[in-house]
C-alpha cells in the first residue's frame, strides 16, 4: 500500500492538477477570513471551505490516470487497493493544507475567552470532519458511479452543498459547534462530528472500492 500511495502522490504532484483546488481554498480564506476576527467563527469558515476542496481533489485522483495505466496498476496491485490509494491520496493533501490553515487562523485570530490549545483542537477536529465528509462526497460522485465529467462535476457541487447544509451531516454539526462557540466564546471540540465523518468516509470508500471491482 505504501508503494501505491507514493505512486498516487507523485502522480498528483507532477500533474499540477492540485493547484486549482488549492487556489480555490486560498481564495475562500482570503475572502472569508480576516485577521483579528473571533477565532472560532474564522475556524468554522476555514473548515467548511475544506469540504468542496477535498471532494474536488479526490475526484482528481480518481480520474487522473489514463485507462491503460489504470489497468496496469489494477493488475499489479488489485483494483480495489489501487482505488483506495487514490481516495486516501485525494483526502491527505487537503487535510494537510487544512491543518496548516487552522494553525495560521488560530495564531492571527482574536482568541479572547478561548485558549490557543482549545481553539486549535476544535479547529483541527472540525477541519478533519469536513475533510472526511468531502472525501465521501468525492468518492460517491466520481468513478465508478458517475463517469461523465460534466455530470460528475455537477454531482460534486450539489453533494458538497448538501453536505454543508443538511441536518445530520458531520460537517454541518462541526460548523454549528464552532458558530455556537463563537457566540459564547466557548470552544467545544466536535468529537462526535469527527467520529461520524470517519464512519461516513469509511463507508463511502468501501462502497466505492467494491463498485470499482465489479464495474471496471
Amino acid at each position: 500500500m505504501k508503494a501505491l500511495l507514493r505512486y498516487r502522490t507523485g502522480l498528483l504532484l507532477r500533474s499540477q492538477r492540485w493547484l486549482a483546488p488549492l487556489l480555490l481554498y486560498a481564495a475562500f480564506l482570503g475572502v472569508g477570513v480576516n485577521v483579528g476576527e473571533p477565532v472560532l467563527g474564522a475556524l468554522g469558515f476555514t473548515a467548511a471551505a475544506l469540504l468542496p476542496v477535498t471532494a474536488w481533489t479526490v475526484r482528481i485522483c480518481l480520474t487522473q490516470e489514463p485507462p491503460a495505466a489504470r489497468n496496469v496498476i489494477a493488475a499489479a496491485a488489485g483494483r480495489e487497493r489501487a482505488h483506495l490509494a487514490a481516495l486516501v491520496t485525494g483526502a491527505a493533501l487537503p487535510a494537510l493544507v487544512g491543518a496548516v490553515a487552522v494553525l495560521a487562523v488560530t495564531a492571527t485570530g482574536d482568541r479572547r475567552g478561548v485558549t490557543a490549545v482549545a481553539a486549535t483542537t476544535t479547529g483541527l477536529l472540525a477541519a478533519l470532519a469536513c475533510c472526511l465528509t468531502g472525501a465521501a462526497v468525492g468518492a460517491l460522485t466520481g468513478r465508478p458511479f458517475v463517469r461523465a465529467p460534466g455530470w460528475s462535476l455537477a454531482a460534486l457541487v450539489l453533494g458538497s452543498l448538501l453536505a454543508l447544509v443538511t441536518t445530520g451531516s458531520p460537517a454541518k454539526h462541526a460548523m454549528t459547534a464552532l458558530i455556537s462557540g463563537a457566540r459564547t466564546a466557548t470552544a467545544d471540540p466536535p468529537w462526535l462530528a469527527c467520529a461520524g465523518a470517519l464512519l461516513l468516509a469509511a463507508a463511502a470508500a468501501a462502497l466505492s472500492c467494491r463498485a470499482t471491482a465489479r464495474l471496471e
